[in-house]
């Protein structure tokens, strides 16, 4: 307890420029492998901090890498910065405002992640120092975890080879560890080459690449019945063609994604999506080629760490939001549905509650209700490498969806900020309660070794598959 309280002081003292870090991350536009005024802020944080930096990590620009403390075990902090496009907008807005430019915006609150994430490390970071342990923290910021895939790429080049324990986070409606059942997924081009012709006058000479990708679609739609449930698969146009319906589209490219909770049942999935691609084209008469985007791990659970991370939640309790705070929160509520609000406590096992705006309760965990699916994310590929854990933390109304506008309104509020500084200190207590019991942390690498002894790991992406890297001054 004793410890808790000194590392909770440690995040107080620190909060107030890594809150102003959230809010200048949240207005930088750049997107996978872009991040440069974003990974330049942490940058500037972390040498302000007295980090030991490293840049260029992994070969990737806007990837970075801060360590401090002597000896003992390695504690790594993952941070993100990333946005999503399409999805600016005013911050603090109760109606949908869009921000002039290029429409990018934080609508899944990575620009609260890499901050508190940031916050925790340097918290910890204070700790050892005071307290003289042996141990070692370090924050990576890490790009591109929005179908990037950019820890994907870190954990090939070897960088969390030497890291004890990684710990992370995400913003939520609610307080609790993020459970292990985010899905692996993979990200497929298939490119469809026909023949263009006059579509009147000489149409049987034209062999339709868009035929074939619609058709593709078709087959994979009634695939989707022979999948197993927790399965997903979706897709965008990322070219369809040209816009002149006079021509025989002779190029189409679309983009597939598919998940599965496990890896291996993904992997499976993905080569059946491939064979409904092949088959269309055999269909059209044309050819088509398929390279992999991107690819990641489901998450590899790991319950010392998850039962750690719980008891430091509950042991610090909720936000402390006050009654502004949920005044905001029923403001945003109202550019909800009821159905939005109800399906959100009961995604987490709560009775929907009309006078709840906000977290404030800690979930119990593992929750009642079995776990909370929660889409893909590129930290399952480090929690094969390295026994991993996760938080929720509550930065928003309840029923807010992650990737809507009413996400990026709130990503500079109280709101976010208190749960931003809240979910840091949960992180940064986790890690103390590694650094101070050396019987944790053997458990936590003897239920990580078991795992890996039964199913080895085995990456999504193609080993010859790089990065789309990006130059500041392209």
């Amino acid at each position: 307890m004793r410890n808790s309280a000194q590392i909770w002081e440690c995040v107080e003292a620190r909060k107030a420029p890594l809150i102003a870090l959230s809010d200048s991350v949240w207005a930088v536009p750049e997107l996978n492998f872009g991040e440069f005024r974003s990974v330049a802020l942490h940058d500037a944080a972390l040498e302000r901090e007295g980090f030991r930096v490293t840049r260029d990590v992994a070969g990737l620009p806007t990837a970075i890498m801060g360590e401090a403390g002597e000896g003992g075990p390695v504690i790594a902090f993952l941070g993100e910065y990333d946005a999503l496009p399409g999805l600016s907008q005013q911050a603090g807005a109760m109606v949908h405002q869009p921000l002039a430019g290029d429409g990018n915006g934080h609508a899944c609150g990575h620009n609260l992640l890499g901050s508190a994430s940031l916050l925790a490390a340097t918290a910890l970071k204070d700790w050892l120092a005071e307290t003289g342990m042996p141990g070692r923290v370090r924050y990576y910021g890490c790009p591109a975890e929005e179908g990037g895939a950019g820890k994907g790429f870190m954990v090939r080049a070897g960088v969390f080879d030497d890291v004890d324990v990684a710990i992370s986070w995400h913003p939520f409606a609610f307080a609790t560890v993020f459970p292990p059942a985010a899905l692996a997924n993979m990200r497929l081009d298939f490119t469809f080459i026909g023949r263009s012709a006059h579509a009147a006058s000489a149409p049987h000479l034209g062999r339709s690449a868009l035929d074939a990708a619609e058709l593709m679609n078709v087959g994979v739609n009634y695939l989707r019945e022979h999948m197993l449930p927790s399965s997903r698969i979706h897709y965008a146009y990322q070219d369809a063609g040209g816009a002149a319906p006079n021509v025989v589209q002779s190029r189409v490219v679309i983009r597939y994604t598919v998940r599965a909770a496990e890896l291996d049942d993904m992997l499976a999935l993905a080569e059946r999506v491939r064979r409904v691609a092949e088959g269309a084209a055999m269909m059209t008469e044309t050819r088509v080629e398929c390279t992999v985007v991107s690819g990641m791990a489901n998450l590899l659970p790991n319950p010392p760490l998850e039962a750690a991370m719980q008891a430091n939640l509950e042991r610090l309790g909720p936000p402390p939001f006050d009654a502004e705070d949920r005044a905001f929160g029923r403001e945003m509520q109202k550019t909800f549905t009821h159905e939005d609000i109800v399906a959100a406590f009961r995604q987490v096992g709560l009775p929907p509650a009309t006078d709840m705006p906000l977290c404030d309760v800690v979930l119990p965990y593992p929750s009642p209700v079995g776990p909370i699916l929660l889409g893909s994310t590129d930290v399952g590929d480090v929690s094969w490498t390295v026994p991993t854990v996760q938080a929720l933390g509550a930065t928003c109304a309840i029923g807010t969806a992650l990737h809507s506008w009413q996400m990026t309104a709130q990503g500079k509020s109280a709101v976010a900020h208190k749960g931003m500084v809240h979910v840091a200190k949960v992180m940064a207590a986790t890690a103390v309660d590694v650094l101070s019991d050396p019987e944790l942390l053997a458990r936590a690498r003897r239920d990580h070794a078991a795992r890996l002894a039964e199913r080895p790991y085995v990456s999504p992406m193609p080993p010859d598959l790089m990065p789309p890297i990006r130059r500041q001054d392209s």
